[in-house]
């Protein structure tokens, strides 16, 4: 079954020019375009997320260390009425001296300590000691108090460094109704049941748990420290059961309930603040933002189609133009053609005119090239082929016909077919030592098999510099002559070796036990020559001097040691290069 993008490739490949200029057009129009917009919508939709989530955070974080705040101060405060040692002697003369005026005088002292501390820390409000055992249970206290005040009526917020905190509840001051909260310490009396009642300022809590700090519509949750609500705002539950469900929700940290995104700030002191926000809200900002992403995307998306729509009038009508006077052209080469003004087209119909004028000459020439290149390939192959050895061989090849069986001739004319191959074949003229060597082998036993094995060939090879690059046909000239002028007449020896000497370096070596040469022979060899020697070993040797020359930039990577009576090494030692760098020496 043809697979949707193949379907599309073959539709693309039969299309005309318009069809496909038009897909371009559009995907190069609109493909980078949706790019950029998806990268912005993400990118801006995160940072307005971890904005509204940061501002969220930070003004929780501001409002529940200003309760912790008022919670420490409150336990200080009411630690001064229920520790201190003045205030506690001044409570035991008023409860037990019977003199009036003495008790008047600690009454008188008491209220004054309250009024002073009121006074000083004005986030307090309404203080008065409680004693529940005695007739008169109010004493002190700053301001009038409402009527069966009993701290069993308020609701339990946490306990805190010895203290219990109540609320958030309405006041217990007898004109007011804001909401606080408030502080019960017993007072250290081990002869009495005395408490310490203490209240947050009027104001202060509402200041403390505000809507303006946020900017869009929250609602504060306060949980005391057994996991139960205590106080909210701007939240009407549907049923009770929301609110402990709710309750359970914050317990367990989820960050959503029912439409809601919830942060919380867990205090120290055993109770929980948190702060909902409906998602709808939450998005307020982002879904602005969206609107104004969406049309931004659609006006450029329209504009977009505009400037390929204008692109494609630009190129396609012009480009049918040309392609007309092309036509008109190519049935009659002296139609003059018609100007499209667009100087790309116009310079394309001009040189067409000028190419279509010249195509008789070129045709004529192609014509004279084709009759000669059947005579050219012949005589580069009779150039490259080497008549003496071919010559040679093909008579080693008759011999055998006669003397042996097949089988000897099959391997002969195996061995011949792949040497022939790789000397003259059109492959690459670069190729891994592996290859030179392996035709080097079958060179070897063609002309072992020709001089009756009368000489013995080593071939040793650095497994390391087998993949190494070198032109083609660099050793079998070297062996060659040391085959024709290097090895003696009897017990003839030739060693061929191949080193990688280091990671940049490989070394070729060709040793015969040849008559040797002296050091001018040797000079004469190396000298650079005009011309080519004609015979002998200089043939062989100028041909890989030049070719050691054009691959690896210097001749001199070639010498020759030779004594009279011992032999002769021939030694290239080549830098290793990559296999294009040497393409394109």
């Amino acid at each position: 079954m043809i697979s949707q993008t193949t379907r599309i490739r073959t539709w693309l490949r039969a299309g005309s020019l318009k069809r496909r200029l038009i897909i371009y057009l559009l995907i190069g129009s609109l493909l980078p375009l949706l790019l950029l917009g998806l990268m912005t919508y993400y990118s801006t939709y995160s940072i307005l997320e971890n904005k509204i989530r940061s501002g969220i955070t930070s003004s929780l974080k501001q409002e529940a260390t200003g309760l912790e705040n008022t919670i420490d101060n409150m336990d200080f405060a009411s630690k001064q009425f229920s520790l201190d040692g003045r205030i506690l002697e001044t409570l035991d003369t008023y409860f037990t001296d019977s003199d009036s005026y003495e008790r008047a005088a600690a009454m008188s002292e008491i209220q004054n300590v309250i009024n002073t501390v009121n006074y000083t820390n004005p986030y307090l409000g309404l203080t008065f000691y409680y004693a529940p055992q005695e007739p008169d249970r109010i004493l002190f206290e700053n301001l009038s108090v409402k009527p069966r005040f009993s701290e069993t009526s308020l609701p339990p917020f946490t306990k805190y460094n010895g203290g219990i905190y109540y609320g958030p509840h309405p006041t217990m001051y007898g004109d007011g109704s804001n909401i606080v909260l408030s502080n019960l310490r017993r007072v250290n009396m081990s002869d009495r049941e005395i408490y310490v009642y203490l209240e947050t300022n009027f104001n202060l809590f509402r200041k403390l748990v505000s809507q303006e700090a946020y900017g869009i519509a929250v609602s504060h949750f306060l949980t005391n420290n057994e996991g139960e609500i205590t106080y909210t705002d701007n939240w009407e539950p549907a049923n009770p059961a929301d609110k402990s469900r709710l309750a359970e929700a914050i317990q367990t940290g989820a960050s959503r309930y029912k439409g809601y995104i919830l942060f919380s700030f867990p205090s120290a002191q055993g109770w929980e603040l948190t702060v909902a926000v409906k998602s709808a809200a939450f998005r307020g900002e982002i879904d602005r933002w969206l609107i104004r992403f969406g049309v931004l995307i659609a006006g450029a998306l329209i504009l977009s189609l505009l400037i390929a729509y204008a692109i494609w009038k630009m190129i396609y009508r012009p480009l049918r133009r040309v392609n007309q006077e092309i036509g008109y052209m190519r049935d009659n080469r002296s139609t003059a053609f018609r100007y499209t003004h667009i100087a790309e087209f116009d310079m394309l119909l001009r040189n067409f005119w000028e190419m279509r004028q010249h195509i008789g000459q070129l045709i004529e020439t192609v014509t004279l090239n084709e009759k000669n290149k059947s005579r050219l390939e012949i005589e580069k192959l009779l150039i490259q082929i080497n008549p003496h050895f071919l010559h040679n061989t093909l008579n080693s090849v008759q011999w055998l016909a006669r003397m042996n069986g097949q089988k000897e001739i099959d391997r002969l004319v195996t061995l011949l077919a792949k040497v022939l191959h790789y000397n003259l074949g059109k492959q690459s003229i670069i190729v891994p030592l592996s290859e030179e060597i392996e035709a080097l082998r079958n060179y070897v036993e063609l002309q072992q098999i020709r001089y009756d094995y009368e000489f013995e060939v080593r071939i040793e090879v650095d497994p390391a510099a087998e993949d190494v690059p070198i032109p083609r046909f660099l050793l079998q000239p070297l062996v060659e002559n040391a085959i024709y002028h290097g090895s003696s007449e009897r017990n003839g020896a030739i060693a061929i070796g191949v080193t990688r000497i280091s990671e940049g370096q490989a070394l070729l070596r060709v040793t015969d036990n040849g008559e040797g040469m002296n050091e001018e022979a040797i000079a004469a060899l190396l000298s650079p020559q005009d011309k080519p020697v004609k015979k002998g070993l200089g043939i062989g040797l100028h041909y890989v001097t030049q070719l050691v020359k054009k691959y690896f930039g210097s001749e001199r990577l070639l010498h020759i040691r030779s004594e009279a009576g011992v032999g002769t090494t021939i030694e290239i030692q080549i830098p290793i290069r990559a296999k294009e760098e040497l393409e394109n020496a």
